[in-house]
């Protein structure tokens, strides 16, 4: 499949987007459309939840245990992709946000499939399998063109309305103490691509 099929350049989001708070960023994911060009294939799907990581003093965010190089990417400029592997096997897509210096990250954990997908993608590990997302996208420029989120159905200056958007703790850090229960976690109301409804 020809690689820029899909790409629409006036509505891939720009590094400006992911440069503002981080909340912020994970919020207005939703909705937007995440693609991606690996392997000579196009796959894409609707962002419908996402989990925000903000700094390291947040210790359910691995920059908490300080700068290493597999959180490098987090420390860099915004508007790229950290990917990591967890439990040895599953891939997670994370955008860099906020201001270089200052490590932080929004994890893609939820899509709803459009374009080229097969599979589950409830879930950060399903769909970066959906998507052929590994390692190798670590620090990819998520402006494209490997891997790019575009617009969606409303213009990128267009914060996501409140009444869409459903927020509770995030999933898997138990052992962040009382960073566990912060409602970092968004996703969209009734949509049943979602990980997890309730926590």
């Amino acid at each position: 499949m020809n690689c820029n099929i899909l790409r629409r350049d006036g509505l891939v989001l720009s590094r400006s987007f992911y440069d503002r708070p981080t909340l912020d960023v994970a919020r207005d994911l939703l909705g937007r459309r995440l693609v991606c060009a690996g392997g000579g294939t196009q796959r894409a799907g609707r962002i419908v939840e996402a989990e925000a990581y903000i700094g390291p003093e947040d210790l359910a965010c691995h920059a908490s245990r300080g700068r290493t190089p597999r959180t490098e990417v987090m420390f860099g400029p915004p508007g790229y992709a950290y990917v990591y592997i967890v439990y040895g096997m599953h891939h997670c897509l994370n955008a860099v946000t906020e201001r270089e210096g200052f490590p932080a990250a929004v994890l893609i954990r939820a899509l709803e499939p459009e374009a080229g997908l097969d599979s589950r993608t409830d879930g950060p590990g399903r769909l970066c399998r959906a998507l052929a997302i590994d390692r190798s996208f670590n620090g990819a420029d998520l402006t494209g063109p490997r891997l790019f989120v575009e617009a969606g159905d409303r213009p990128a200056s267009t914060p996501i309305a409140e009444e869409l958007v459903a927020s509770g703790s995030r999933v898997g850090v138990g052992y962040a103490g009382e960073w566990a229960d912060k409602p970092w976690r968004f996703w969209l109301k009734g949509n049943r691509w979602v990980s997890r409804l309730k926590r």
